[in-house]
């Protein structure tokens, strides 16, 4: 009789009570840093966050096209059920919802150091 599970998950996770826990960036211009760090100030559980300054943004667009812009990034972990918290924080602050980005914690862990000042994020397809 063993007490190990016969089946592995599909993906595994860092997770508790409020589900998984993920790597949360923001992108923001160097200017509004300060208030960005005051929004944050301002959630229901404390923000530890790491900045990131001159960090590369890849922006990807539907049609495949790469570019990159320099921004601030600032990182920090959070669990998921926190992540409507911190949009909700910021949007009442007026950053947009485009500059939050979480990925999975076990991701953001088996990221190579060379990587830690690079995001890639999607850009919404425009209407013309």
């Amino acid at each position: 009789m063993s007490v190990w599970p016969k089946t592995l998950p599909a993906s595994p996770s860092l997770s508790g009570r409020e589900g998984a826990l993920v790597s949360v960036s923001i992108d923001v211009d160097p200017r509004r840093l300060e208030s960005l760090l005051e929004a944050l100030a301002q959630t229901g559980f404390p923000i530890n966050p790491q900045i990131y300054h001159e960090a590369a943004v890849v922006y990807l667009s539907a049609d495949g096209r790469e570019q990159t812009q320099t921004a601030t990034l600032v990182e920090f972990p959070a669990y998921e059920g926190r992540l409507d918290e911190v949009r909700n924080v910021l949007s009442s602050h007026g950053f947009g919802p485009a500059s939050v980005h979480a990925t999975s914690m076990l991701d953001e862990i088996q990221r190579g150091p060379h990587e830690a000042r690079r995001r890639l994020k999607q850009r919404m397809a425009t209407v013309q």
